[in-house]
């Protein structure tokens, strides 16, 4: 990538050198996928401002439909690949795993395997594609009486040779079984999307798949989700082991002016960190920007590095040339399995509600009780 200085000192018209937990700063593209490091092959910010239902009789769709690949970042929506309902029909994937990290609103996922769901507002969803499947993910107009905005990452996980031909799986991480820190003040929290940081104190059920490269402890795959508002302060320790790539994204609120490492951010950045340093992250008590309740947000993506070749062709990623042309003549004659739902664009009833289908039985976010503690609801 080209780093540009893009950090400064106090003084505003000093642009500083890089600090010691920083190793080099690149902005962030208008759209599209963010620059990642191994074991990331791919991480991308969905924020769609989406409308009410806009259909007639609750189909959950768009008045103007979509164009087949309508990715325009300056709309306040976009389809995607999807005709009247937004999101991506189905399509194929081998040899990687998928981390989809909802904050707010509905996907709806279905896939080759016969898995299936209807999750947001905080839930995790970890596919391994592993040897091949097929799915799709929409994003339907649940509500009728109300705006459907959506806010997630999707972040692209690799497998190493060894694993990339395994069963494919799909885990479903409701947001009660994500683990989230709050600062004593109130002014600092982090979502524990994976990895073993910030967690004391919390019982951990969102575990990796077992053929996940962030299922081994030793690999130190972390996900960040951390939330700062005015005055909040807070140390990201370093990493657990060494060699280990880490990768901190400043998305939203950049005008506020954060300080990382005592320098001032304050543009949309991918900051590729120094992971055997101690890294603190500060906001003004006197922050201004509006843009999600003053709040400033970063994404922190850390793992050991795979290091074997990558050879990527659109939705597979294997090792060598070869496999992907395996890759490709395998979908061909296989499907993957097949599609076994009645529409491509596979959505669920508008009343379906938060669910999850993995290996035939129904699965619901946990429900409280009477005496206030939460249980599992299977159907």
């Amino acid at each position: 990538h080209t780093h540009t200085t893009i950090i400064q000192s106090h003084s505003k018209n000093n642009i500083s050198r890089m600090s010691s937990a920083i190793i080099s700063a690149t902005a962030l593209p208008a759209a599209g996928p963010y620059p990642t490091l191994d074991p990331f092959l791919f991480c991308v910010y969905h924020k769609d401002d989406y409308p009410a239902d806009e259909s007639v009789g609750g189909k959950m769709e768009t008045a103007l439909p979509g164009n087949g690949a309508d990715f325009d970042p300056d709309a306040p929506y976009r389809m995607y690949h999807g005709e009247k309902v937004p999101g991506f029909p189905q399509h194929p994937h081998r040899g990687f795993e998928t981390i989809t990290a909802t904050m707010d609103g509905l996907v709806d996922h279905a896939d080759s395997v016969g898995n299936a769901g209807r999750y947001g507002e905080g839930d995790v969803q970890w596919m391994t594609a592993g040897g091949g499947i097929v799915h799709s993910e929409m994003f339907p107009l649940v509500y009728a009486d109300r705006p459907n905005p959506l806010r997630f990452f999707q972040i692209w996980l690799n497998l190493p040779a060894k694993s990339k031909m395994v069963k494919p799986s799909f885990a479903m991480f409701w947001s009660d079984d994500v683990p989230v820190w709050n600062s004593d003040d109130g002014k600092a929290s982090i979502t524990i999307w994976a990895g073993d940081y910030f967690t004391k104190g919390h019982v951990q059920n969102n575990s990796p798949p077992p053929d996940s490269w962030a299922a081994d402890s030793d690999n130190d795959v972390a996900i960040l989700h951390i939330i700062m508002r005015p005055g909040g302060k807070i140390t990201v320790p370093k990493a657990t082991k060494s060699g280990v790539n880490r990768t901190m994204y400043l998305i939203e609120g950049h005008k506020n002016g954060a300080k990382v490492d005592g320098k001032i951010i304050n543009k949309k950045v991918s900051l590729i960190m120094d992971s055997s340093k101690d890294v603190s992250i500060e906001l003004s008590s006197s922050s201004t920007d509006n843009d999600v309740g003053k709040t400033t947000e970063f994404l922190l993506l850390q793992g050991k590095p795979i290091g074997e070749p990558v050879a990527q062709r659109g939705p597979f990623v294997m090792n060598t040339r070869s496999e992907i042309r395996d890759a490709f003549m395998d979908y061909q004659r296989t499907s993957f399995g097949g599609w076994q739902w009645p529409r491509d664009d596979m959505i669920f009833p508008q009343d379906k509600g938060r669910f999850a289908l993995v290996d035939g039985k129904e699965m619901r976010p946990p429900m409280k009780s009477s005496n206030g503690e939460y249980e599992k609801d299977e159907l």
